[in-house]
């Protein structure tokens, strides 16, 4: 069976050049880049010319980057790292739960944490910089925003919430996961402090990632051992996920410079008007009409989000996955819960619309072709679902 995947905001396959660059750390390159014989300067070279090509694509300075082992760690590290007892720190409704998850255990800490203001969106999920230095306290240490959402591809102002940020003299930090590859990224014309990215969404391996920290940053480390990465995180470099993570930061650098962007919004614009035209009663979670034009919402140019009415988005998966087509119904951390997804009901979508959506990502080795092999697909998978759906035969009767 032809398999096609579309679900790269969940993980994206390893590129070959990537492979090449990592796998002679796999096979034959031995030694610690701590050590200082011959194999372990060898490492030490391979992790230090991966750090400059990561610095390339945040635009920043090597020594700036921080080796983590994914997002979930630099997004930790920025928050734990930053904030102290009896601060303030706000983020949003619609954070990855990398994020969510951390700042609830901030509030939880008591006397050892501090308070969260978790600042809603609009109806196209985007959050307004206004009701964030509305949210401003004496006591607020850290602004965390993420750059682009992992389940509808929204791109939130984040060059306008670093200026409050700097005005009112508070850190800022970005989950920029989803972005990194995508979108430019410049933590200078960002104004943040923090940024975190992972490799595996960017086309490395899973099981590393960086976190940019700005120069002067006073960061406490999550973990106690040696002194790696400049004393802010501990443990034995994983040399050849960092070379890998590297060679895809330069992969993704050149891809931008060259339009690899606009070739995958042209791809996912076909693709989203395609079903929007064969489908009825269907439409795009942040970035339908209202949202693109009215209020010129952008998002990355991978991904798009689409409800369904009158079914629900995992028989939908599950079917177009028998049929050869990868997808999900949001992040893939949360794939078996029941509650539907926390970003769509925070754009205040019904229960009904938010179960019946399904997020389509693509990726660097996506094709013209598997763009009309989708097209052909959904909306015939659709239509058979709606066949033995109650609340279709109702709304067609009417």
């Amino acid at each position: 069976m032809r398999r096609i995947y579309f679900d790269n905001n969940a993980t994206t396959p390893l590129l070959p050049e990537v492979f090449v660059a990592m796998r002679p750390w796999l096979e034959s390159n031995v030694g610690n880049a701590s050590s200082i014989h011959h194999h372990g300067q060898e490492a030490r070279a391979a992790v230090e010319a991966a750090r400059e090509s990561v610095a390339k694509l945040f635009g920043c300075r090597p020594a700036e980057v921080v080796f983590t082992s994914g997002g979930t760690e630099g997004d930790n590290l920025a928050l734990f790292g930053i904030l102290k007892a009896g601060d303030h720190l706000i983020t949003t409704t619609v954070e990855h739960h990398a994020v969510l998850l951390a700042a609830e255990r901030w509030r939880e800490m008591g006397a050892q944490g501090g308070e969260v203001t978790f600042v809603p969106v609009d109806g196209c999920g985007r959050v307004d910089p206004e009701d964030i230095r509305r949210a401003l306290r004496p006591n607020t240490r850290l602004i965390s925003v993420m750059l682009a959402n992992n389940e509808t591809g929204v791109i939130q102002p984040i060059a306008e919430i670093g200026e409050i940020a700097a005005g009112a003299g508070v850190e800022f930090h970005t989950d920029a996961v989803q972005g990194a590859g995508k979108v430019p990224l410049d933590v200078r014309a960002l104004g943040v402090s923090l940024l975190s990215i992972s490799g595996h969404k960017v086309h490395a391996p899973q099981g590393v990632g960086a976190l940019y920290v700005r120069k002067g940053t006073k960061l406490q480390p999550l973990f106690y051992g040696g002194r790696h990465e400049r004393s802010r995180r501990a443990g034995t470099e994983n040399t050849p996920g960092i070379v890998a993570l590297g060679k895809a930061a330069e992969v993704a650098h050149a891809g931008l410079t060259r339009g690899e962007d606009a070739r995958l919004a042209a791809m996912r614009d076909r693709l989203e008007q395609g079903i929007l035209a064969q489908v009825e009663a269907s439409g795009v979670n942040g970035g339908g009409v209202a949202c693109t034009i009215t209020n010129h919402v952008p998002r990355v140019p991978n991904t798009t989000n689409l409800y369904f009415d009158h079914i629900e988005g995992e028989p939908l998966i599950i079917a177009l996955d028998l049929k050869g087509l990868a997808c999900s119904t949001g992040a893939a951390c949360s794939s078996g819960a029941i509650e539907p997804s926390h970003v769509l009901t925070a754009m205040r979508l019904g229960g009904e619309r938010a179960r019946g959506s399904v997020r389509l990502s693509l990726g660097k080795q996506n094709t013209d072709e598997e763009v009309d092999f989708a097209l052909e697909l959904i909306p015939q998978t659709v239509a058979r679902l709606r066949e033995i759906s109650p609340t279709w035969r109702r709304a067609v009767a009417q």
